[in-house]
């Protein structure tokens, strides 16, 4: 079961998985009996999150039913040369090389699981390499445009005074927006100068939260937030008219308005302010461990990413100043 925990963990949740497939796989015996085992394995030893859990079911779903379809009714039935052919299908079907690696990353840890519980004596994943991907550094907001973005909810209205605090929030701390959207109040100090964030695999982090960040949450939080909860007994810091929890969706939606407004061209996405975050911290002279910590990177090698960011800055200010530039 480590084998899969640190492969499952290790895996990027993509932004906008679709909800599991109807499984046309639950009669089907093994697969079913296998599937189900490893999905609880998945949920309650590694403790992934509900969209995680939805983008491996997805994947392994279309999987097995092309499996299933060629004859091969059970997993101890699979041999390298399937997978390989799963693969060379998606491929032909047009599939881009990062789905591809996803797929053969929920298969992999699909079958290791198998493998390590003692119900297969091969995994037919072990010799297969994943493709290799290009590097794409993140899209980034310049001081401006995200200054821009914050200013965009004029704080007229209930929903203004809560999307200044949603974007302040997610700038201010680097969050995920899951990560946001699932803050509880109880996860804050009164202060407000640190939050505690709970990212991938349940795990907890404090960040700290700057003054326009502390006063946009404060403003929303006495105020509208106060009348939408009433008498209910909400513990999320978020909440819709409704007074329900705010989903990632729709707070997806409300930085995309808020991008609109702003009039900034460029795509804008809440993940797009978490790098923004990290280059414009380290822009500042942040060291790249203590940015590891607050973006809740579980390898530094995920955060290393963003020094190119910082040093095309550097090089621009070289250029600029030096005489020789």
């Amino acid at each position: 079961m480590a084998q899969l925990s640190r492969a499952a963990k290790g895996q990027a949740t993509p932004a906008h998985e679709p909800s599991p497939r109807p499984a046309r796989i639950a009669g089907l015996g093994p697969w079913s009996t296998a599937l189900a085992e490893y999905t609880t394995a998945l949920r309650v030893e590694a403790g992934l999150a509900r969209s995680t859990l939805a983008a491996y079911t997805s994947d392994l779903s279309l999987a097995i039913d092309w499996l299933v379809e060629r004859g091969l009714g059970a997993p101890q039935r699979v041999a390298t040369e399937d997978v390989v052919a799963w693969l060379a299908a998606r491929r032909a079907a047009g599939c881009a090389e990062s789905t591809l690696a996803r797929n053969l990353t929920a298969l992999r840890t699909f079958f290791a699981h198998l493998a390590a519980e003692g119900d297969l004596a091969r995994d037919p994943c072990a010799l297969i390499r994943a493709p290799v991907l290009a590097k794409y550094l993140p899209r980034v907001l310049d001081s401006q445009q995200v200054e821009r973005l914050l200013q965009a909810p004029k704080e007229q209205t209930w929903s203004d005074v809560r999307d200044r605090a949603l974007l302040e929030t997610l700038y201010a701390t680097g969050a995920r927006i899951s990560e946001v959207v699932g803050l509880l109040t109880d996860a804050l100090e009164p202060s407000l100068r640190v939050l505690r964030l709970t990212g991938k695999g349940g795990k907890s982090r404090l960040v700290p939260c700057g003054e326009p960040g502390r006063k946009a949450l404060a403003a929303w939080i006495e105020g509208p937030r106060a009348a939408l909860a009433g008498a209910r007994d909400r513990r999320e810091v978020f909440l819709t008219r409704a007074g329900l929890p705010l989903d990632r969706t729709n707070a997806w939606r409300r930085v995309k308005l808020a991008a609109l407004r702003a009039g900034i061209g460029a795509r804008v996405t809440p993940h797009g302010l978490r790098h923004s975050f990290a280059s414009h911290m380290l822009e500042g002279g942040a060291d790249l461990r203590s940015v590891q910590e607050m973006l809740g990177h579980a390898s530094l090698a995920t955060t290393q990413i963003y020094t190119h960011l910082d040093r095309e800055h550097l090089l621009a200010l070289h250029r600029l100043n030096h005489p020789r530039g």
